[in-house]
């Protein structure tokens, strides 16, 4: 995979449309200004959180004795049940916080920013591609930043796009991550049988 085509998978996991309508009802009931702050405050804990895992990754295999065909086909079948989930969202409430409460670090952070399907994605890349940290931090930071662009603007695109707009993206993304996750999972196969 290229740059840009881990950047995409990654803002693709990241889901930032799909994320637009908790952040909304997180932070309705507090001071607009004090919104950015938080958001800004959340997307920045949020990529440490991110590269502490892309960093970290290949050791925490090595320690865990994980070949790189189990986590790539791991890794595919996390993003196609991630995927399905985007495509068929199941109903429900999102996060138990009162109005007018301040997040802090959850659930803006982690788990909506940097859930466990980025943070196992981030470990599938690093593993999968060990010799290019660099390019990796950059897509990471690509991703990153596209998302945190939506979500600054969160109100903007909530009134833009509308709740059926968002549901639409939200759904459009996970057809996207289907195939992402199928080929992932086909490569991880392939590998293992090569390697057989």
């Amino acid at each position: 995979m290229d740059l840009l085509t881990i950047a995409v998978t990654l803002f693709l996991i990241m889901d930032p449309l799909g994320n637009l309508p908790v952040f909304v009802s997180i932070l309705k009931g507090i001071d607009p200004k004090r919104q950015q702050q938080i958001i800004i405050r959340e997307l920045c804990f949020a990529l440490i959180i991110m590269f502490l895992f892309l960093f970290a990754g290949e050791s925490m295999l090595s320690f865990l004795h994980l070949k790189q065909e189990s986590v790539s086909i791991a890794g595919g079948i996390i993003l196609f049940i991630i995927a399905i989930k985007m495509i068929f969202p199941e109903p429900g409430g999102i996060f138990g916080m009162d109005e007018g409460e301040e997040p802090f670090l959850v659930p803006i952070a982690v788990p909506m920013m940097a859930g466990p399907s980025i943070l196992a994605a981030l470990i599938l890349f690093s593993n999968q591609y060990p010799g290019q940290l660099f390019e990796l931090s950059g897509a990471l930071i690509l991703s990153w930043l596209a998302s945190a662009i939506i979500l600054m603007f969160s109100r903007a695109f909530n009134r833009l796009l509308g709740e059926r707009g968002l549901k639409a993206m939200e759904r459009l993304m996970g057809m996207l991550l289907v195939m992402i996750a199928v080929q992932m999972l086909l490569d991880g196969i392939s590998q293992y049988m090569s390697h057989s």
